[in-house]
């Protein structure tokens, strides 16, 4: 597939588009049984798992007497590997994380999951990229909905997110 500027679709195109950002769409055939999305999405578009990324929404320090939750955060890790909860903590400068109700990050994104995108959310959250993704020149992430993935480079991933990188996979 050629590189294009994206545009039009989801709101993660639309934001890649406005920022001047190239990247390549690839869709794919997605199957709702699938045991894992981004398992399914490496296999679809035929690259190694370590290349195709997953956006997971969790909850740093979240409160224990109070009542209050914790703020979201975005963490993405290769799809073959699982999020650090601790390890994002500490990137962000926090003692703890747990993940997030998958209806909190639907409606803190305004992605369904399992097609969650770290780029286009409907407002921006402290992000935090696996330092793996910086080994490989493009890297995968999900484009906003179940069955399109985008292909960008790390550096345009951090840039756009205003993400950090740090050891968050394990």
């Amino acid at each position: 597939m050629a590189r294009k500027r994206a545009g039009g679709g989801t709101p993660a195109t639309v934001a890649l588009a406005a920022a001047g950002i190239d990247v390549t769409l690839h869709a794919y055939e997605h199957d709702p049984r699938a045991a894992s999305f981004g398992l399914e999405a490496a296999e679809a578009l035929g690259v190694e798992p370590a290349r195709v990324f997953k956006t997971l929404m969790a909850s740093l320090d979240p409160s224990t007497g109070s009542g209050r939750r914790g703020a979201l955060v975005v963490g993405i890790v290769p799809v073959e590997r699982q999020l650090d909860l601790k390890a994002l903590a500490r990137a962000l400068g926090g003692s703890k994380a747990v993940m997030a109700e998958v209806a909190a990050a639907e409606r803190a994104t305004g992605y369904v999951a399992g097609g969650i995108s770290p780029v286009g959310q409907k407002r921006a959250h402290p992000t935090v990229l696996d330092e793996s993704a910086t080994a490989w020149p493009t890297i995968f992430v999900s484009g906003g909905r179940r069955g399109l993935d985008l292909e960008l480079s790390p550096a345009d991933l951090v840039a756009i997110t205003s993400a950090t990188t740090a050891p968050i996979g394990r």
